[in-house]
């Protein structure tokens, strides 16, 4: 297996397209020699293949055409491919390529289904791609070429050819190639089930009038009838699998109790009620009527709500599933901050503050910066406050048990601003970590700096590990004293 890169997107040679491509040229090599019209072509390969089929000079001339048509069904099968899997890439998949056979297949490598208006662009892409090349080769042959290259012109038309066969092959509407791909979506979204059941119908009748055909001809082409004889195998095969209950077709349209379940998760979300987000977007992913495009806004609700709670992997998990709808930058790199990976966290944040241009991003961009060292940077940024600088800093540290780190970073923010709340998280963060003396002593350092809200202190769960202790005891009841005061 042979393997490369086309760009970004990865391809795999396997031996069986090696070894059918050189098959096809030896039964091209067959095909001139019994053509009678090449006995009038004095130029190579026919020359040399007709007039003297025994000499050394056939032999050689009958092994360039074998790698010349190897050659012609690598290039043409991987721009019919490449056309499939750029057209992926611009609808934002990561495709990859296997040659195989006399084709080849492009994986769309997707985690969700692929809505109808895509999958028949994306099977129309491969057929295209390949009648450009003949269009380019054309365009080769008539102003690229003088007119005495015979030779290079019978190759250019060797590979015209090849690529509007195989173009006008693949728009045949039977199952596996790109027609029946394209006919079989259309079909399915403006018909629902029927609609796909009458596509693989057609296809099986094309296969039976292609069998029939291939056997009725003077010299019978049996390798043609048992080819089609496959695809309307598999035509049954679907048509059976539909009317068994096997396999369930929807025509993604989205239905209304869904359409329902979407307008109240987006509007728990908006209220902060994140478990109900949760319901109606694991509602709407389960169900078996829930479209791809449906699917992805419930992911994209769903990463969200998960980012609400803190959970960053489980929201990079949700927000790579959403398909034809951008996710916010500040979302991704929240997400990416919350799992500690801060150098893509940081980029995402500057990019996220220069396209926003909103304080509360802005200040989050600031952490980022104090949470990589680099303080005097988030400290130059304009109209940063120092006090939400530190706090956006710490909270990530705080929500994924780094209690340490983000005591650490509170207390670096009191170096720069005097701010009782500073002081109070760092206390909270020290008692998390059960560094009972250090949270006592910010404790102590808030009420020097104004706090005074000695109920809030006392039910506070950040600080559940201090209750009992003497001091905090003996802090809590001077608190109230200084309020009755």
């Amino acid at each position: 297996m042979l393997r490369f890169r086309l760009g970004a997107i990865p391809v795999e040679v396997h031996l069986s397209h090696l070894l059918f491509s050189s098959l096809l040229g030896v039964l091209m090599v067959l095909t001139v020699r019994e053509s009678p019209t090449a006995l009038h072509l004095h130029f190579w390969p026919y020359e040399q293949l007709v007039q003297e089929p025994g000499s050394p000079e056939a032999l050689q001339a009958g092994m360039l055409v074998v790698l010349a048509w190897m050659l012609i069904v690598f290039v043409s099968a991987l721009g019919h491919e490449a056309g499939h899997a750029l057209m992926l890439r611009a609808f934002g998949y990561r495709p990859s390529i296997s040659l195989l056979w006399l084709g080849g297949t492009t994986r769309p490598n997707s985690p969700t289904p692929i809505p109808w208006h895509q999958r028949t662009m994306i099977a129309a892409a491969g057929p295209l791609s390949g009648l450009m090349l003949a269009l380019a080769a054309l365009g080769l042959q008539h102003f690229g070429l003088p007119e005495d290259a015979l030779s290079a012109r019978a190759l250019i038309t060797w590979f015209c050819v090849a690529n509007i066969f195989w173009a006008l092959f693949n728009l045949l509407p039977v199952p596996t190639l790109d027609g029946g791909t394209i006919v079989s979506a259309l079909a399915t979204r403006f018909f629902g089930q029927a609609g796909f059941l009458g596509a693989q119908l057609l296809a099986l009748v094309l296969c039976l009038a292609v069998m029939a055909f291939a056997f009725a001809m003077e010299r019978p082409i049996p390798l043609l009838a048992v080819l089609f004889g496959m695809y309307g195998l598999h035509a049954l095969r679907l048509v059976m699998a539909v009317l068994r209950g096997d396999m369930k077709v929807s025509s993604g349209v989205v239905p209304p109790p869904l359409q329902l379940e979407l307008q109240q998760a987006q509007a728990a979300l908006a209220q902060g009620r994140l478990d109900e987000v949760r319901q109606h977007g694991l509602a709407i992913l389960d169900s078996e009527e829930c479209t791809p495009d449906l699917a992805s806004r419930a992911h994209h609700l769903l990463g969200w709500a998960a980012l609400k709670n803190g959970q960053g992997r489980a929201a990079l998990d949700h927000f790579s599933q959403v398909r034809r709808r951008p996710v916010e930058t500040q979302a991704l790199a929240a997400a990416f901050s919350l799992i500690g990976d801060e150098l893509r966290a940081l980029a995402l944040w500057e990019m996220a503050w220069h396209e926003t241009h909103d304080r509360t991003v802005m200040h989050e961009y600031a952490g980022s910066l104090i949470r990589s060292e680099r303080v005097p940077k988030a400290l130059r940024l304009p109209g940063v406050d120092l006090e939400a600088a530190f706090l956006c800093a710490q909270r990530p540290l705080f929500i994924r048990g780094a209690y340490s780190e983000a005591a650490a970073i509170c207390e670096a923010g009191l170096a720069h601003v005097r701010s009782s709340r500073l002081a109070y998280d760092a206390a909270c963060a020290h008692a998390r970590a059960r560094h009972l003396n250090d949270a006592m002593r910010m404790l102590r350092r808030a009420t020097e700096l104004g706090f005074h809200d000695g109920p809030y202190a006392d039910s506070d769960e950040d600080l559940a590990p201090l209750h009992g202790q003497p001091d905090f005891e003996h802090w809590l009841a001077d608190l109230r004293k200084s309020a009755s005061a």
